[in-house]
């Protein structure tokens, strides 16, 4: 076997063991999941891609290494927008807390799917048409201007979106969640309940969220497994992420302002890749890279902290007995 099967083998029996433990052990149908679980599933697949970081270094060398931990840190760190999305959701359709872990499971585990689809397609494109990077890169400088000037006033409604609109057009729905299940027969005919409705949207939102992670990543490094492994790692992780979280993103006011900076630093990064190669070596970009997005998300969650500025984001918690209907 290659190099690269071997990893790829490891990688894919780690995943499917940790899978099968978080399944198994972690995760219970129906049952609330407590900050310690939280924090232990965190650590859990933290701890993971951090492991796989060090089998990266050992297998394919420093610079490899460091571009997955990058792209890893990206990841993770856009993934926090999802959970404010993940919250609005579930308290507009009124799911009770005792069902998120599975509904959000699912639609985490369809969204790999996607992804590794939409990766897959992408990096096609850029072999055969270099020249897609350039538009790669001015559409994260474009995102992250709009990102940064963003009306933090603005509230989404998940309600009013395109995705819902179109599954209350073609789908039967009931205002309920079946207790805990996804569709039930009234009369003799299947019905769609909102448990189902939002695994689509949560795996619509993740998708939407993706049109921007995946060229970014593809701005630190355009080596497939550094691509697939860190947008995996990060997604997987963003369950555990959701429970610790949820009570505490709304404080990260100037989070956003961060990721901002660093998609523009990306997205200048591609623009200017021929000159930057001429100047600079491909390890130091690496370091430069990993240090700009320490610096800017550590740096914007803390100046959050400090500031203490006033999140506007509902507690799910208040809104989760508010009829859909």
């Amino acid at each position: 076997m290659t190099p690269d099967q071997i990893t790829y083998l490891v990688f894919g029996i780690v995943l499917l063991v940790a899978l099968a433990f978080d399944l198994g052990l972690m995760s219970k149908k129906n049952q609330k999941v407590t900050i310690r679980q939280a924090l232990m599933q965190t650590f859990f697949w933290v701890g993971l891609a951090l492991a796989f970081f060090v089998f990266m270094w050992l297998e394919k060398g420093q610079t490899l290494a460091l571009e997955y931990l990058s792209a890893y840190l990206m990841e993770w760190s856009l993934s926090i927008d999802n959970i404010f999305v993940f919250i609005l959701i579930f308290a507009s359709f009124g799911v009770k807390e005792k069902h998120y872990g599975r509904a959000l499971l699912i639609g985490i585990l369809a969204a790999i799917i996607f992804r590794i689809l939409f990766i897959t397609v992408g990096v096609a494109l850029v072999n055969e048409f270099h020249w897609i990077l350039y538009i790669f890169g001015v559409f994260l400088v474009y995102t992250g201007y709009k990102m940064f000037t963003a009306n933090h006033d603005e509230e989404f409604d998940p309600h009013d979106t395109k995705v819902y609109r179109f599954l209350k057009k073609v789908l039967p729905l009931v205002p309920h969640d079946g207790n805990g299940k996804y569709w039930i027969r009234e009369n003799g005919k299947r019905k769609y309940t909102i448990l189902f409705v939002v695994i689509l949207m949560l795996a619509a939102i993740d998708l939407v969220f993706a049109l921007d992670s995946i060229p970014a990543v593809m701005g630190i490094s355009r080596d497939k497994l550094v691509i697939y492994t860190s947008n995996i790692f990060a997604v997987l992780g963003l369950r555990s992420l959701f429970f610790l979280l949820r009570g505490a993103v709304s404080k990260f006011d100037y989070l956003q302002q961060g990721i901002a900076i660093v998609l523009v630093f990306i997205g200048i990064k591609m623009l200017a890749e021929h000159w930057i190669n001429d100047w600079v070596d491909k390890p130091t970009q690496v370091f430069i890279s990993l240090g700009v997005i320490l610096v800017c998300i550590s740096g914007s969650i803390f100046y959050s902290i400090f500031m203490k500025k006033k999140g506007v984001p509902p507690d799910a918690e208040e809104t989760d007995e508010k009829s859909v209907y």
